[in-house]
């Protein structure tokens, strides 16, 4: 009997870049629409400039990076169009995942949204904005994590990295909203919780579209601003925890 064994395979220096870079954009390390240096990133990382630039291509394809010919690499800048684009989707996935995620594992959802309310709590105990930032995103997926449905999860992942950026982005900028921000998250997993889908959406369509309200006040105060020049970056090669 010929025998299969499953076994993960190492990532290729590609793999690890584009990783790396993903979380360091979503961490707030690079700014919206910065320049992305190949050279610093290869020097950084230690490999030469074919990781990298094959690494900015994969991000490309998922819209977190912006290649622009004879240019440069960019970080994604959306406008307020694409904002709102990227809220109603969320609003639209969100409140299935909660349909489902109620059916297939009540139990589960409302422990892993509470485990995100404690993380958020810790976070905005220590004021760090990229902690709140991950707990926020833990949040959220974990609608999707107890769906039950991988399709759903597979939609969610086509914007996470956008939508976790954006988090930081917010965060960071707007400090003092945190509270606030608690509270609507402790309302979700209540109406979750109580199967209430009308409440949890008009709650979501409220909660999700203050980004879109806060990033056009950072956008017209000059607090998010499109960086043209490549700053000198301090990423750490490993990958975050």
């Amino acid at each position: 009997m010929t025998r299969k064994f499953d076994f993960e395979m190492p990532k290729s220096l590609t793999e690890i870049v584009a990783s790396r870079l993903r979380q360091a954009i979503i961490d707030g390390e690079f700014a919206l629409g910065e320049m992305i240096s190949e050279d610093t990133l290869a020097a950084l990382f230690g490999v030469s400039r074919t990781p990298v630039r094959d690494a900015l291509t994969l991000l490309q394809n998922t819209g977190l990076v912006e290649i622009r010919p004879k240019r440069g690499s960019f970080v994604f800048q959306p406008t307020e169009a694409d904002m709102r684009a990227i809220c109603d989707f969320r609003v639209m996935l969100e409140v299935q995942a909660a349909r489902c995620a109620y059916r297939h594992d009540h139990t589960g959802v409302v422990a892993g949204l509470q485990a995100g309310l404690d993380e958020m709590e810790a976070a905005i105990a220590a004021d760090d904005d990229v902690r709140y930032g991950h707990a926020d995103s833990a949040f959220h997926l974990a609608l999707f994590l107890h769906s039950g449905n991988s399709y759903l999860l597979d939609a969610y992942d086509l914007v996470a990295g956008k939508i976790g950026a954006l988090r930081t982005a917010m965060s960071r900028q707007f400090a003092d909203a945190r509270e606030v921000s608690l509270a609507e998250h402790r309302a979700v997993q209540a109406f979750v919780d109580a199967g209430d889908f009308a409440g949890l959406e008009s709650l979501l369509t409220i909660h999700i579209d203050r980004t879109v309200d806060a990033y056009r006040l950072a956008l017209d105060s000059g607090r998010i601003a499109v960086a043209t020049k490549p700053r000198v970056q301090r990423i750490h090669t490993t990958p975050s925890t």
